[in-house]
């Protein structure tokens, strides 16, 4: 059987705007929820296969979803942002200016996880898990998750170097949409609609 996921990001954030590590309490700005309610249509389109609808835990993934008229979308921790440890909450430039060694060591080493929270190397490897558990027996899976989430995927789809990961760019409510009949997956950027 063809299972068919589709990935899809939140909506656009204070954190994301202001160029901080996310909270799961962070919801969408103004702009998410505006933009959101302008893509709910290419969600809600008649006719549209059914499948099982997932979303991360987070505020922000639960409000996406909703906004895409995907209300019954059902929470699915695996889908979870990265763990930013003690890094959640503040910038970069903060982290910075406090300890120079921690952000070089996790922009450059994919199994460095100097805030306490989740390397990049165990979230694709998570991701990878998750993708591998997908047997819907309708075979369609929509998750609204986490840009990292994504970049996980991609990385584990294309079997790039975790390294590749930080190389990628997921912008609020891209969409990527990865199939695979059992054997590799394919990857693939859909139209708008």
């Amino acid at each position: 059987m063809t299972v068919r996921i589709t990935l899809v990001c939140h909506g656009s954030t204070e954190a994301l705007r202001r160029a901080v590590f996310p909270t799961d309490d962070d919801g969408l700005d103004e702009g998410g929820h505006r933009d959101t309610a302008r893509a709910a249509p290419s969600f809600a389109s008649p006719g549209r296969p059914e499948g099982v609808v997932l979303c991360g835990p987070a505020r922000r993934c639960r409000e996406t979803a909703e906004g895409l008229g995907l209300a019954a979308a059902v929470v699915d921790d695996r889908l979870r942002d990265r763990d930013h440890g003690r890094w959640a909450g503040r910038s970069l430039a903060e982290i910075q200016a406090e300890d120079p060694a921690g952000p070089a060591a996790w922009l450059t080493d994919p199994a460095a996880a100097p805030h306490g929270g989740e390397s990049v190397l165990a979230l694709v490897e998570r991701v990878a898990a998750w993708l591998a558990s997908r047997r819907e027996p309708s075979g369609r899976v929509i998750a609204v998750t986490h840009p990292d989430v994504i970049r996980a995927a991609l990385v584990h789809v294309l079997d790039a170097a975790t390294t590749a990961f930080s190389a990628i760019d997921v912008e609020p409510l891209a969409t990527v949409r990865l199939t695979t009949a059992g054997g590799r997956w394919r990857l693939r950027f859909p139209r708008p609609t």
